[in-house]
């Protein structure tokens, strides 16, 4: 079996431990967890792992946020997997910080890399695990929140909760998209 995991960010040192990196930042856990490393690919940095039998494929797209679309479907075509074993890990303004959300489907809800795939799928068709990243910003402010860095507090609290969404990556791959929402979406 095999699977394709994207973490949403933009490339660059000045996007670097951002909020909108944190699905970066989940799938570099995933790689440095299992003894794995990126390395450049087209359209996306890519890291190869087995896991318990699995082939795993986690990429973070170089095409920006905006055409984040681009790479999910050079890779998917490229490595022959199937959507359903697709899982994009994102940033969400709309969810707490630190809160976890698994859906098999659903509307981009104004994320441009949600919407790429989107309008790259022609359908909202695809799994993906939102990590809220609060909304503590002042009105029409929201871009300049979303690229800011993690305030020192927050890190303890970042730190836990990118791991437990590695853990619900590897849910989702080991046990389906159902059991890891009935783990996830509840906490």
């Amino acid at each position: 079996m095999k699977y394709l995991i994207v973490g949403l960010g933009n490339i660059g040192g000045e996007y670097d431990f951002t909020r909108h990196n944190i699905g970066f930042s989940v799938v570099e856990y995933l790689a440095i967890k299992h003894g794995g490393s990126f390395s450049i690919g087209r359209h996306a940095h890519i890291c190869e792992l087995k896991m318990r039998g699995r082939q795993v494929t986690l990429i973070k797209p170089t095409t920006y946020m905006n055409l984040s679309g681009k790479a999910v479907q050079y890779w998917l075509q490229a490595e022959k997997i199937d959507r359903k074993n697709l899982l994009v890990v994102t940033d969400d303004l709309s969810l707490p910080l630190g809160k976890l959300r698994l859906r098999g489907s659903g509307s981009p809800g104004g994320h441009n890399g949600l919407g790429s795939i989107s309008d790259t799928f022609q359908s909202d068709d695809y799994s993906r695990l939102r990590f809220g990243i609060g909304n503590d910003y002042p009105k029409g402010m929201q871009v300049d929140f979303v690229l800011s860095r993690w305030l020192k507090e927050e890190e303890p609290l970042l730190a836990e909760q990118i791991e437990k969404a590695a853990e619900a990556v590897q849910t989702f791959m080991f046990e389906g998209l159902a059991n890891a929402m009935n783990k996830f979406n509840n906490k």
